[in-house]
């Protein structure tokens, strides 16, 4: 018989087929094998001679088995990494919960890794190291809610070094509309933006959209507030989005917070995407980041550089405060 004994068994599998067999009373057959009476009486009561798995019948977990099961069907349906399910969960479900506990509870699950979808996902190359003051800037349509006639945009601005995120919504696409966006970008950041990296749209350059031949003349609305501001407007390859890849997997996450959220209204729209941009800034770290926050990315960039920064990078209150 192939049994793996406890460390601490005090009896063999024969010894305690002998007590289960034996007629002789709890305090001989103790004297007789040198071991305690609760040993006697354990395996008296036994039908088997294995020693039964130690772990507690009832795991001492944060969460309830109703939300484990709704952190585990956010994790297959949302496909969340581990601290943006932390985020998620501390946020909505419970917010004792810890990195710990969600790793146990997925492990138990078999969800503890994420498989790439090869249909609808692609491994993408890391990207240039650069230094705070490199950002990437897009705009995404966002739907247009019941109280509004027209749809909005959403223009997103989001630095290569430190993952820091800032968004503005627009009434249009246009160049006045990119400019205003920069100006409150300029302010906002406490980093002294040296790059902007942006596609061809019509609201960022003068650019003949589709080819190469027509380069930027820089009489552009939003090239005269770069050229002003100090800064160097890099535009991307046409029809090569990837190139602007960093701002297009934002996107990404901004659209299934559009996707899993229902909106009451225009300002119920604006008021979720400006906390999750909060959130994301200041509570979810970031794998290229050695799993650091943004606003952390950017107080360890000002303690080492500060020479790269317009003002000190400090933790900001929530949109509901």
């Amino acid at each position: 018989m192939n049994i793996r004994l406890h460390k601490n068994a005090t009896t063999t599998p024969a010894r305690r087929a002998y007590i289960q067999s034996s007629t002789l009373s709890v305090a001989a057959l103790a004297q007789e094998l040198a071991v305690s009476e609760d040993t006697i009486r354990r395996w008296k009561r036994r039908s088997t001679v294995e020693d039964r798995s130690h772990t507690a019948h009832r795991l001492n977990t944060t969460l309830s088995p109703e939300q484990e099961a709704i952190v585990l069907a956010l994790r297959k349906t949302l496909r969340l990494p581990l601290d943006d399910l932390l985020v998620v969960t501390r946020e909505f479900i419970h917010e004792k919960a810890t990195r710990s506990g969600l790793q146990r509870l997925l492990a138990r699950h078999g969800q503890s890794r994420l498989a790439v979808d090869p249909k609808t996902e692609t491994p993408h190359k890391p990207f240039k190291a650069y230094a705070p003051g490199f950002l990437h800037v897009d705009v995404k349509y966002l739907p247009q809610m019941a109280d509004e006639t027209t749809r909005r945009y959403l223009f997103v601005a989001i630095d290569r070094a430190t993952r820091w995120v800032f968004i503005q919504i627009k009434a249009n696409k246009t160049a006045a509309a990119a400019k205003s966006f920069l100006a409150a970008l300029h302010k906002a950041c406490p980093i002294r933006i040296s790059r902007l990296l942006t596609d061809n749209g019509k609201e960022f350059t003068d650019r003949l959209f589709g080819t190469r031949e027509q380069g930027a003349s820089g009489d552009h609305e939003f090239d005269q507030l770069c050229a002003a501001l100090g800064i160097e407007h890099r535009l991307t390859k046409p029809r090569s989005p990837q190139t602007n890849g960093m701002v297009e997997r934002f996107n990404g996450r901004i659209a299934e917070v559009l996707a899993t959220h229902r909106f009451n209204s225009a300002q119920d729209l604006e008021s979720t995407l400006l906390r999750y941009v909060w959130l994301y800034n200041h509570h979810l770290p970031q794998k290229a980041l050695g799993h650091a926050t943004p606003i952390d990315a950017m107080k360890k960039w000002y303690a080492e550089n500060p020479d790269l920064f317009s003002s000190k990078p400090r933790n900001r209150p929530g949109p509901d405060t």
